[in-house]
């Protein structure tokens, strides 16, 4: 959990040392928190499929 924490505060240390995160060029650094974001999206829509079959009772 406190991998989370670091990530959601942004730690430099952590982005910097770990190889599965990577900067963006500075021309993109606008762009830095909407690709924060994005990985979470797919797992999103699985979740709102869930809901909706539920919302409708699993036929």
């Amino acid at each position: 959990m406190p991998v989370m924490f670091n990530f959601f505060l942004d730690d430099a240390f952590i982005h910097s040392n770990n190889p599965f995160f990577g900067k963006l060029p500075e021309a993109y650094a606008i762009s830095d928190p909407i690709v924060d974001v994005m990985p979470i999206i797919p797992v999103l829509s699985f979740l709102l499929a869930f809901v909706w079959q539920a919302a409708v009772s699993f036929r």
